[in-house]
């Protein structure tokens, strides 16, 4: 006989809500076993509610990305490598404005940022007719 352990307990262990794992099952993410009524999860789903957490909390993917893993596990590798070439592009993009905010800061002007003379540098503005 397998393990079983209540949708309650589960819930706090993962600090998730009940509810998120009655979504869960309704999109077909987790399957719970029914008991008297009372929703179970066996170590399985248990391991599975693990790995989703995971990928949402950390890596950062959406449910219809964790559903396409789930459904083509054949493919994890591939749907992974998408996930972290996106993040590289984010983290270029957030380096850039890191390092832009950053030079900003530098400007010793006060008043507004638009009469910064590092600031004006860097822009192009149309040429004047």
């Amino acid at each position: 006989m397998k393990s079983l352990t209540p949708v309650r307990e589960a819930a706090d262990h993962f600090g998730l809500a009940i509810s998120t794992l009655h979504y869960w099952e309704r999109r077909g993410l987790i399957t719970a076993f029914r008991r008297s009524g009372q929703r179970f999860y066996d170590d399985d789903q248990l391991y599975r509610v693990a790995l989703i957490k995971h990928w949402r909390q950390i890596g950062g993917l959406g449910l219809s990305r964790i559903t396409e893993l789930l459904a083509e596990q054949h493919r994890w590798r591939e749907v992974v490598a998408g996930q972290l070439a996106e993040i590289e592009q984010e983290r270029a993009r957030l380096d850039t404005a890191h390092d832009y905010l950053v030079e900003l800061l530098t400007c010793r002007r006060e008043g507004s940022l638009e009469d910064c003379p590092w600031f004006r540098d860097r822009v192009d503005l149309p040429a004047a007719s």
